[in-house]
């Protein structure tokens, strides 16, 4: 009789452990599935192969503002996420190297292809990032989140033909559907032949591809506005990436509301979207 409620007893145990899976993705555990792909030491990006990072699980009271100080900037930089998106449960990437990955950058310093042209975007989604060239030269450089499977952004070369400030999703509600999605300092560098249009705007960046197509650029304010954190907004890439391309320096009367434009910058799109790792 007791091998038997023993026997039952690790049946019951075994169980639990193959069919466990968090609730929620805020919940302080690990999930085998990870539907959420929310182990962010798992996405392979090329430029990461020789620069050494460790992984980190983000225990529950965690925030990257209490694990690593002012630092906080370099490690969602460096794993091409918000605040926002850092939760109790996921895995992260942490530099060994902090003081070397606050200048960390994907983006060649040079690119002969952008030589010809005074302002040249290049988005490479392999390594989920974008960068700001003038003359062939790179001025700078952000995280950015392009299409997830399935919505891939498409590649080729473009250029921004106009630019809306105050953009909105006409498609897409935020998450407690009180409005459209905000898309704003949008600039729309494609049409497609379905008439659907891709722009690069402010948006959440949770570490991994995550649109539509579009490809989004960090926006604390956007954020906070909208969702009421982070407090003190911070990341601002959108408004950056907005006024070096198509603000009033270069188109003068920016009113917010949607203009179409000329000669405004080359965008490039190349690669593809990175590899999990299973």
């Amino acid at each position: 009789m007791l091998r038997k409620v023993l026997a039952f007893l690790v049946l019951v145990i075994l169980f639990s452990i193959v069919v466990y899976n968090p609730s929620a993705t805020s919940e302080p555990g690990p999930n085998p599935q990870d539907p959420a792909k929310e182990d962010l030491s798992r996405v392979e990006y090329p430029s990461l192969a020789k620069v050494p990072w460790r992984a980190h699980f983000i225990e529950p009271q965690e925030t990257l503002e209490s694990l690593y100080g002012a630092d906080w900037v370099t490690v969602a930089r460096f794993n091409r996420i918000d605040r926002r998106h850092v939760y109790p449960g996921m895995t992260i990437k942490v530099p060994v190297d902090m003081v070397a990955a606050r200048s960390y950058t994907p983006m060649p310093q040079e690119y002969p292809e952008a030589k010809r042209y005074d302002k040249y975007i290049l988005i490479d989604m392999t390594e989920q990032w974008m960068g700001a060239y003038e003359n062939g030269r790179l001025k700078f450089s952000a995280p950015a989140a392009t299409g997830a499977p399935g919505h891939e952004t498409p590649v080729g070369v473009f250029r921004i033909d106009a630019r809306h400030r105050n953009h909105t999703s006409s498609l897409y509600k935020t998450e407690d559907e009180s409005g459209q999605y905000p898309m704003d300092n949008a600039m729309r560098f494609h049409i497609g032949p379905d008439n659907v249009s891709y722009w690069i705007h402010a948006r959440d960046l949770p570490g991994k591809p995550a649109s539509h197509g579009c490809v989004g650029l960090y926006d604390e304010g956007m954020q906070n506005r909208v969702y009421g954190i982070p407090d003190k907004p911070q990341l601002v890439d959108s408004q950056k990436f907005y006024a070096w391309a198509v603000g009033e320096n270069e188109y003068e009367g920016d009113t917010g509301d949607l203009e179409e434009l000329e000669d405004a910058p080359a965008v490039e799109v190349r690669g593809t979207n990175p590899v999990y790792r299973k």
